[in-house]
């Protein structure tokens, strides 16, 4: 059956099975807020070697490139990774470190990406991208403002590989300004699709809404912020163009886009409009339970999906959330256990 979404431009949704194969089941895309805010990433497919500056309300931010040339949005997709694996991990109840150790498959199984030679290849230039792109900011993370210079991640190393070379286990320590961004929960949700977005600045605009317009029903921007905020180098007719393109194609997950008079954005939160009761909260003992059913997932985003669930069924009435909720989770295990 054909994808009809796939259909009008996204990336094929190449692994169906749940967000993270490893120790944390159903762990959720989750990304920091302050490079959601502010452009630190390149745009280019190609190496940019720019040093990039860039200053808002208060924020300075200059990006220094390695030889390899500045991080790109698609290397952001190893951050993504770790920072849900941490916070899947701290809702779990773990204790959790700035060094992880991945398994490089699963991490491409993630992100939506092919698990060819060449795949391997590419995530070996993307941690070597992001090591070697320094920041200067005084952007405040964990409640914290200090001007500081960093790398994304602090290093990296292939702590396994495979017979014919392949990487298969690598250890990444983040930097001390990321992780504090962690600790403190200064995360968002992504849609599980932004993996699925082919074009850099469509990651890079569903970003900027899902930081600004969040749940709100609607939210708008001039194209000249917009295109601050993105760090795209394109011009402003040309990225202007680009916008029309995005809205022409409607493929942002979360967020339908609208041009407006006097040069504006508008972002309107898709199904903003929910018919009905929302399902009650549930108790710390239902929590814990859930943990135990299914130890290692992050119960949070079973909670999530439960909701949804309930929701999608009709919203009937609940005579116990606890025991529904209980009971959704023990299908899930089963499911999983059978998978």
């Amino acid at each position: 059956m054909s994808d009809p979404v796939a259909a009008m431009g996204l990336l094929p949704d190449r692994h169906q099975a749940d967000f993270f194969v490893c120790d944390i089941f159903d762990a959720i895309p989750k990304d920091d807020l302050a490079t959601m805010e502010h452009p630190i990433f390149s745009l280019s497919t190609k190496p940019d070697r720019r040093i990039l500056s860039y200053t808002h309300n208060g924020t300075d931010i200059t990006v220094v490139p390695s030889m390899r040339g500045l991080a790109t949005i698609h290397d952001k997709d190893i951050l993504i990774f770790c920072i849900s694996q941490l916070m899947a991990a701290i809702n779990a109840g773990r204790t959790v470190g700035r060094t992880l150790t991945l398994r490089a498959h699963d991490m491409l199984i993630a992100t939506n990406r092919e698990t060819s030679g060449d795949s391997y290849r590419r995530l070996r230039e993307a941690f070597e991208r992001l090591a070697g792109t320094r920041i200067t900011t005084n952007m405040e993370t964990g409640g914290m403002e200090v001007t500081s210079g960093f790398g994304l991640i602090e290093s990296w190393e292939i702590a396994r590989r495979a017979r014919g070379g392949r990487m298969v286990s690598v250890k990444v320590t983040l930097s001390e300004w990321l992780y504090r961004a962690v600790l403190s929960k200064s995360v968002l949700t992504l849609s599980r699709d932004y993996f699925r977005l082919r074009k850099p600045l469509e990651r890079r605009v569903y970003e900027i809404a899902r930081k600004h317009c969040g749940r709100q029903p609607a939210w708008r921007i001039s194209v000249e912020l917009l295109l601050k905020k993105s760090g795209s180098a394109s011009p402003r007719r040309v990225f202007r163009k680009m916008l029309r393109d995005m809205i022409e194609a409607d493929q942002l997950p979360d967020y339908g886009m609208a041009e407006e008079a006097g040069d504006m954005i508008r972002f309107t939160r898709r199904s903003v409009i929910e018919d009905g009761p929302e399902a009650p909260p549930l108790s710390d003992r239902a929590m814990e339970t859930a943990r135990a059913v299914m130890p290692g997932a992050d119960v949070y985003a079973l909670e999530a999906d439960w909701r949804a669930f309930w929701a999608a069924s009709g919203r009937p009435k609940l005579r116990a959330a606890d025991a529904a909720f209980l009971g959704f989770v023990k299908m899930r295990a089963e499911k999983d256990r059978a998978g």
